[in-house]
């Protein structure tokens, strides 16, 4: 999975540094962070209905939702997976 999130890191940042026409990554990157973050918090409140009341196939389905737009907020802000697994390495190792 970790190979398969570092190929759409790439594919989003590709996304913010050459935009295509008809992309939902670049309509995310043109409607600026504010709205990307609410699309987080958006797809993270519908994960946690779906663990609550949905399907194992409607959960997974957003989950995958909420992963992709953190990884647009992520790139909207420069933050890279990288950055976020030397953080969770730092804490547990406390």
């Amino acid at each position: 999975m970790a190979e398969f999130l570092n190929t759409l890191e790439e594919i989003i940042r590709d996304r913010k540094t050459n935009p295509t026409p008809d992309s939902y990554t670049n309509q995310l990157f043109a409607a600026g962070i504010a709205r990307i973050a609410q699309k987080v918090g958006e797809e993270g409140v519908e994960a946690a209905v779906a663990a609550l009341a949905q399907s194992r196939e409607e959960q997974i389905g957003e989950f995958s939702d909420l992963f992709y737009h953190a990884l647009v907020l992520m790139a909207a802000l420069d933050i890279q997976l990288s950055d976020i697994e030397a953080e969770l390495k730092r804490r547990h190792h406390r």
